[in-house]
């Protein structure tokens, strides 16, 4: 990027943060997430690195927060508040340890030793607590870290924050306003109930409700608060940061317990990965890590630089949300014939992973996000997994930017398209664009990854690459052709050799034999998913029952509709399809029929069992097709009606859900010790 195309993106920059920071800190209006925040003051930061003499004076990297509301008292901090720097990587962890080494020895005229406290960084609302002889005078919230709000009516009414501490001392501590996911639940109910907005995160919930002028409204939504910081006040505060957490304790305040300390920055780091995979077993949201040097003396000697201190620093976990430009769109045929527009990505790290391209999803959500060509927007992983634009900051454009129009053809093969209703369970009805052409090249493509995908025939080492690779060499035109490939036939394509055919021959032949409910599933028939293709099995038992269904059969399935009942017999019905069946027969596959008989005799027959964490030697999906062959039905989610959940390591929120509730907990040992 040359100097000029600095300086405008470095306007648009600034004037989006202020009007985020703006709605944020004085509107009470939060309409991000803190990684959004975070994404577009990092690429301010990265121009300003690359091109210091385009620093401005009125650069939100130089404060804090933004002026309080008017609502409330203005009261000014006795003790400034600071921010942290934030590090993402860490290399930039080792960097800011041996800034502050370097510094200390050069004060001390010796290699000092170290020590770091590492504090769970709390997602929720900093505040301000003054005591006077020992009780509770004023609570104020951080502002622009001199001037903040006084909420004391409302800090209160939360019971984790005492009226009176157990020591009649004069002390200033900070601390984290916090509300719970499950209080969270609690209110978007009744919010929703009163056709009221509800709170897009346990943080903005937090944000809100502190600002609420009524404190009963507050007392309702049961806010919560850890103390870490003893700030001010007459006393001075321990000689190491430990001993003050440990010291706030014996005040009465509440403390979160999982700080460490640590003797090494290798020690740091562990923690920090421990915490980057189990921040979800919390009822409160985690969005870092904070490290101190945990000697005072230390601390007092590094001191301050700009808005932050040097002797600690916020290692952030990857980002949910991030923001990026749109370098492109272009639409992806399926393999139902779905036109779906996909946005090129200005490459950017989101979850720990770098994205290049996020779903769109179809005509109607372009239209209703207001998405242009060349727009800088914010990305999200839906489900931690498939990146998708949920937002545009039109604030960010420069004009250069342009409308997208879906193709009036087919993309890939020219055909006429057609625009139908899509009914889907998991959201609204919208208009789909599909594709007429049933040959459709990109179609036939999609449909053989999904073939052989994991839930479907599983066979290891076809990968959407070499799938495309063998349909283009003509090897593959349908599935049943997969199971008549010979070693010859691949050795002298390109990514190929002796020992990777050999490999995919082996995986084909150990694929031959299938399950009636994962066969039913990889034939990709619309509307027919996992559990659907499961229920299809237990009710019909073997494939010719299936084939021989009539629409008011498959209506008589539990959680089978109109809809998902004609598509199927249409499938079934089908001249083509029919062809396809006999060929795979005919080319090996082995269907291992289902049998109510037998699986009522399993071993955990008629249990509910959910599944948390990562198991030892059964993958997501072998475990799952043995709890249903015990007997047993695999549940996604922990309810009263569960009767086990199998925990793994590093188990989720459903091992906190199955606690609660007084659920069975078993091992994956213990489980397969049942089916012996």
């Amino acid at each position: 990027m040359n100097k000029i195309d600095a300086k405008k993106r470095i306007e648009k920059l600034i004037s989006q943060i202020e009007d985020l920071r703006y709605r944020y800190h004085v509107l009470n209006d939060p309409t991000v997430t803190d990684a959004v925040y975070d994404s577009l003051q990092q690429e301010l930061k990265e121009l300003e690195g690359t091109f210091p003499d385009l620093k401005r004076l009125d650069s939100p990297l130089q404060r804090i927060g933004g002026k309080p509301l008017e609502k409330f008292v203005k009261v000014k901090h006795e003790v400034r508040q600071w921010s942290f720097n934030d590090a993402f990587s860490a290399a930039e962890i080792y960097d800011w340890q041996e800034r502050i080494d370097k510094i200390l020895t050069k004060e001390l005229g010796h290699q000092p030793k170290l020590q770091y406290v590492c504090e769970l960084k709390i997602d929720g609302l900093h505040i301000v607590l003054t005591y006077e002889n020992g009780l509770l005078k004023l609570a104020a919230t951080r502002g622009d870290g001199v001037i903040g709000e006084n909420v004391t009516a409302n800090i209160k009414t939360i019971q984790s924050v005492p009226l009176k501490i157990k020591k009649s001392v004069d002390i200033i501590v900070e601390g984290e306003i916090w509300l719970g996911e499950n209080q969270l639940k609690e209110i978007n109910k009744k919010r929703k109930l009163a056709s009221e907005l509800e709170f897009a995160n346990p943080r903005n919930a937090a944000a809100g409700t502190i600002r609420q002028l009524d404190p009963k409204v507050v007392a309702q939504r049961k806010l919560d608060c850890f103390v870490y910081d003893w700030s001010g006040g007459n006393d001075l505060p321990p000689a190491t940061q430990a001993e003050e957490l440990k010291e706030l304790k014996n005040f009465g305040f509440k403390v979160n317990n999982h700080f460490k300390l640590c003797e090494t920055i290798a020690e740091v780091l562990e923690y920090w990965q421990h915490w980057s995979t189990n921040k979800t077993k919390e009822d409160y949201w985690i969005d870092g890590v904070v490290i101190k040097v945990n000697q005072r003396q230390y601390q007092n000697i590094l001191g301050y630089v700009g808005k932050a201190p040097r002797w600690a620093i916020a290692f952030k976990f990857p980002a949910e949300e991030v923001t990026t430009v749109i370098n492109n769109i272009e639409v992806q045929v399926g393999r139902l014939g779905t036109l779906t527009p996909v946005a090129h990505l200005r490459p950017v790290k989101l979850a720990g992973t770098v994205v290049k391209r996020a779903t769109l999803h179809n005509e109607e959500q372009i239209k209703r996000l207001g998405v242009k060509i060349g727009d800088t927007v914010i990305v999200r992983k839906a489900g931690d997994i498939i990146p998708e634009v949920v937002a545009v900051l039109p604030k960010m454009r420069s004009g250069q930017e342009f409308d997208f129009k879906m193709p009036k053809k087919c993309p890939i093969c020219g055909s006429v398209i057609e625009k139908k209703l899509i009914t889907e369970k998991s959201r609204d009805q919208s208009v789909g664009v599909f594709c007429t052409n049933p040959n459709c090249f990109a179609k036939r493509q999609m449909q053989m990854i999904h073939f052989v995908s994991k839930k479907a025939f599983n066979i290891d080492g076809l990968g959407e690459k070499i799938v495309i690779q063998l349909m283009e060499e003509n090897l593959l035109k349908t599935p049943a052709d997969i199971f008549i490939l010979a070693k010859d036939d691949l050795v002298n394509l390109d990514r190929f050799g002796e020992k990777s055919a050999d490999n995919i021959m082996a995986a084909i032949s150990a694929a031959k034999s299938i399950s009636l409910s994962r066969f039913i599933y990889s034939l990709g028939i619309p509307h027919v998913g996992e559990e659907t293709a499961l229920a299809l099995a237990d009710n019909f038992n073997v494939l010719a029952n299936v084939k021989k269904a009539t629409v008011t059969d498959f209506l008589a399935v539990s959680d089978i509709g109109p809809v998902v009942a004609q598509s199927i017999y249409q499938w079934f019905s089908d001249v083509k399809n029919q062809q396809l069946l006999d060929e795979l027969i005919k080319n090996g596959v082995a269907i291992v029929n289902s049998s109510k008989k037998n699986k009522a005799r399993g071993a955990l027959a008629g249990k509910k069992i959910a599944v948390t964490g990562t198991l030892k030697t059964l993958s997501r999906e072998g475990v799952k097709e043995k709890i249903r062959a015990a007997g047993a039905d695999w549940v996604s989610s922990v309810s009263k009606n569960t009767d086990y959940v199998i925990a793994g390591d590093q188990a989720g929120s459903k091992l906190k859900k199955a606690e609660s509730l007084g659920i069975q907990i078993i091992s994956e040992k213990d489980f397969l010790k049942f089916l012996s």
